[in-house]
């Protein structure tokens, strides 16, 4: 009881998270609507001088909460851990994916955050960390689509009597997993769906995230209120 008590706390922790990421995001005035790669240096160092204490707030604001993913990672591993496979390392694999991204979310704000430091420096000076920044968001998918396809896997391999999870739940990873791709190559284009204001590496990769963090939250909470229901039953 007191092992799934404390998941419940995890659990739960997930819709503060996502309230103040969504927060974070409006506050933040370089998302909405996302700053071109095109913008000569000039107008993104006008940007910084001119938005200085918003971007300051959003991205102190991010740092202390980007983290806020790796528990509902862990408690999906914990719940790999339980399906009937032979060997543990695919839940090993998803612990290992868990600090990934919220790392490298952490390096996009300290340079966005560097960027607003010194408003007043050189304007190419500027434009390199803002590149930086939108660089380092925007590519960081590939721990992201590991951890849906790690997932995917070891849920299609459970053998287990009824599974954890639903083959749904597999499927639904593996789509993620597509619909994030393409934001890895972010970096190779000024202009298009690919740049990283366009609609595949921005606006379908975030809202792929979002959608995946809603819909996998429910999905552990059904499971884990099931394990709390089966525990007090055997009790």
């Amino acid at each position: 009881m007191r092992r799934t008590d404390g998941e419940l706390i995890m659990l739960w922790a997930l819709p503060a998270m996502l309230i103040i990421w969504v927060s974070a995001f409006f506050l933040f005035p370089g998302f909405l609507h996302p700053m071109s790669p095109t913008l000569p240096a000039e107008e993104v160092a006008a940007f910084y001088r001119d938005e200085t204490a918003r971007i300051r707030y959003s991205m102190i604001l991010f740092n202390w909460f980007g983290v806020g993913l790796i528990p509902t990672v862990i408690l999906l591993a914990m719940q790999v851990r339980k399906m009937a496979h032979r060997t543990p390392i695919l839940s090993f694999c998803l612990i290992a994916c868990a600090g990934g991204p919220p790392t490298l979310f952490l390096i996009a704000n300290m340079f966005w955050l560097l960027g607003a430091f010194r408003p007043d420096r050189s304007p190419e000076l500027t434009q390199l960390l803002n590149d930086l920044a939108w660089v380092t968001f925007t590519v960081l998918v590939p721990y992201l689509i590991a951890q849906c396809l790690l997932l995917a896997l070891a849920i299609y391999w459970d053998r287990g009597d009824p599974p954890v999870f639903r083959p749904w739940v597999a499927h639904f990873n593996v789509l993620i997993a597509v619909a994030l791709a393409p934001a890895a190559f972010g970096a190779v284009t000024f202009t298009g769906p690919l740049a990283w204001d366009g609609l595949l590496s921005f606006w379908v990769k975030n809202s792929a995230i979002a959608l995946w963090i809603v819909v996998m939250g429910i999905v552990l909470a059904q499971r884990i209120r099931q394990q709390r229901a089966e525990v007090v039953a055997a009790a």
